[in-house]
């Protein structure tokens, strides 16, 4: 037996059938208005195999030649049902018999295992993986011990040879196993991607939820602070008015955050100004004085006059967040230093508090979304406070010792005038 020559283009048929089988579900997976036809889609990319193999046939010897194109064919069938199956049979005769000229065996064959395929397709779809497997070389076993039975009663040429065997009975089962396998995978890695996707529109929403829960609760625990300082009888007049403009500007800035949010789904541009940072830092502490005095938190500031750029009221809530965080840090009470200065092209921003510290897994994560050191914490605003600053292209970093306390380090770019002429 000639192996060099028997083996000739059987790797090829086995190519020119996974590509196919491959292109078809890049196509059905990226061409969203190709998933609508879907049978016509498996009906081209199984032909084109069908096609090829026959062309580019496996040579048994020199009076017998034989090819793969079964398995495309009873593949197509399976997966598409009748009318797929009774396009590729017009396919597989109408190629075969332009090739190799008419052949009454021929037809017999392939309308045999059309009928016998398509009957079989409906069960087929509702089968688990493992059952399409065993029911696919089944299938084809079958197929292919009937089909040479036929060509033995209707061929007085036909042979069953040694080769013919493991070309036709032995090596077929094998192939469509691994192909069979190979779309199974394909299958469940579309569907598990669009779960994903659908995942993640999910946790979007949730992050979302969790993200105004948290946003707004800053501005009303200031409210809540200068209410209950409302209620001191001997305040005086103007002291209380300007309490009710904290709460005034509290409740604005609330309902500034939940616009925002709304608008999520369709963003503006965002603002860009220039930043005071004494100033605007200066009005957070203003806004946060309440919470840290019912925490019994005192907080010190030293801050330099420097100017950024970004918007200002994600910058306000982001240091709003960050010392927030400090003063909760303190449960038994505590001080909270805010420091500022320019270093060349710099502004540094550090925030200290002597609280309860963090580990290293802490620092590590800190400003991973749902990640909190707190009990009841989100991590929602350590995240949007990192991600302001690294969107106003500055630097966060963090120092941090158990039972010492911790140091945040805010690293700025310094918005010139005269740089940004030039």
């Amino acid at each position: 037996m000639n192996f060099i020559y028997i083996n000739q283009n059987i790797l090829d048929n086995l190519f020119y059938i996974l590509v196919s089988i491959l292109i078809y579900y890049i196509l059905l997976d990226h061409g969203k208005r190709l998933s609508q036809y879907g049978k016509t889609l498996i009906t081209a990319c199984m032909s084109i195999p069908i096609i090829l193999c026959m062309k580019f046939p496996i040579y048994i010897d020199e009076y017998c030649v034989h090819d793969l194109r079964q398995i495309p064919f009873i593949i197509g069938t399976l997966y598409g049902g009748w009318p797929v199956g009774a396009a590729l049979l017009v396919i597989i005769l109408t190629f075969r018999f332009a090739f190799y000229g008419f052949n009454l065996l021929t037809l017999t064959v392939y309308i045999v295992i059309f009928i016998i395929t398509a009957l079989f397709s409906s069960k087929f779809k509702n089968f688990n993986r493992k059952n399409k497997l065993n029911s696919s070389i089944l299938l084809i076993l079958f197929l292919g011990i009937l089909t040479s039975f036929i060509s033995i009663v209707m061929s007085d040429y036909f042979r069953i040879t040694e080769a013919y065997v493991f070309y036709f009975i032995i090596l077929p089962p094998f192939i469509i196993v691994l192909a069979l396998y190979i779309i199974e995978i394909l299958k469940d890695a579309i569907i598990i991607r669009t779960q994903m996707v659908r995942l993640e529109k999910m946790e979007v929403v949730s992050q979302l939820a969790a993200s105004i829960s948290h946003e707004v609760r800053n501005p009303l625990t200031v409210v809540k602070g200068f209410v209950q300082l409302l209620k001191a009888p001997d305040l005086t007049q103007e002291v209380r008015e300007q309490y009710i403009q904290h709460v005034v500007r509290e409740l604005n800035s609330a309902e500034s955050i939940i616009s925002e949010y709304l608008a999520f789904a369709k963003p503006a541009l965002e603002k860009v100004e220039n930043i005071l940072i004494n100033r605007e830092i200066g009005y957070v502490i203003e806004m946060i004085k309440p919470l840290a005095n019912m925490n019994l938190v005192t907080i010190s500031n030293q801050l330099a006059p420097g100017i950024t750029q970004g918007n200002i009221q994600h910058f306000k809530q982001c240091f709003l967040n960050l010392i927030k965080n400090g003063i909760e840090a303190m449960p038994n009470g505590g001080e909270l230093n805010i420091v500022s200065y320019v270093n060349n092209f710099d502004i540094i921003i550090e925030i200290s508090d002597n609280g309860v510290g963090m580990n290293k897994e802490q620092i590590n994560r800190f400003g991973e979304p749902y990640y909190s050191s707190k009990e009841k914490g989100t991590g929602l605003g350590s995240m949007v406070a990192v991600k302001t600053i690294q969107t106003m292209n500055g630097t966060l970093h963090l120092t941090s010792a158990l039972n010492k306390g911790t140091t945040i380090s805010i690293t700025l770019p310094v918005y010139r005038e005269d740089h940004s002429a030039k």
